[in-house]
């Protein structure tokens, strides 16, 4: 629900005579399922993303994990065809084939750790335009996206702060890089991406405690977070 609306042909997944699409506490009002959206999707984020193997199926059940509560259809890929800002997306019957193609990349040296920082950001940027060209799902495309490459920056060793995106800026450079324009999303990567050692290890960190909260291994998690409190 966050950001311009979606335009789609046909929606059976949304109300009669309405475009908010139909969610899990029944909310008709778009407004209300916005707030509904950002809190639980929020309270979700900041839980730990669900573990895998960086294929298609850890980016489905990422939405999923997100999403649960919000829309029954979590995590499934969409069967209508949408656009926004009058670019159409992937049609939905070549989805499927597309993730897979595209996921497959993800296993290249770049994106893994020991890459060059330069060129991990040059492949994040692209596989990031490309992931957004094809908007696998009827919502929640951005947020999944964001979440997704924060856990590949901490796989490959560069981590990302999320928190610091600017989103007019990073909305017109993912709309360049619909039309193939990669370097204002090179440049917005670049500016978000962690730099200092103690940055990493900061970042690491938050992944043990996220990891802590969701084993309930609670010591384990006030351990960490007092390293947190330690570093300057």
């Amino acid at each position: 629900m966050i950001g311009d609306r979606y335009e789609a042909v046909d929606d059976p997944a949304c109300y009669p005579g309405s475009d908010v699409l139909i969610n899990i506490p029944d909310l008709k009002d778009a407004g209300e399922l916005e707030q509904f959206e950002v809190e639980h999707v929020g309270m979700r984020s900041v839980e730990g993303p669900p573990e895998g193997n960086y294929d298609t199926a850890h980016y489905r059940a990422l939405h999923r994990y997100l999403f649960q509560d919000v829309y029954e259809w979590a995590g499934e890929y969409r069967t209508i065809r949408t656009s926004k800002g009058g670019n159409l997306f992937c049609l939905p019957e070549f989805i499927s084939s597309q993730m897979e193609a595209l996921f497959k990349g993800l296993q290249s040296p770049p994106f893994l750790a020991g890459s060059d920082p330069d060129d991990f950001i040059v492949v994040a940027a692209e596989f990031l335009g490309d992931v957004n060209h094809i908007h696998p799902f009827r919502e929640g495309n951005g947020r999944t996206q964001l979440i997704f490459l924060r856990m590949l920056g901490l796989r490959a060793e560069h981590p990302f702060r999320p928190e610091s995106v600017e989103p007019e800026a990073f909305l017109r450079a993912m709309i360049e890089s619909f039309h193939g324009h990669l370097d204002a999303l090179v440049d917005e990567l670049e500016r978000m991406r962690l730099r200092s050692l103690s940055g990493l290890r900061y970042a690491s960190i938050i992944g043990l405690v996220m990891l802590a909260l969701r084993r309930g291994h609670y010591i384990e998690c006030k351990h960490n977070l007092k390293r947190m409190l330690a570093w300057k």
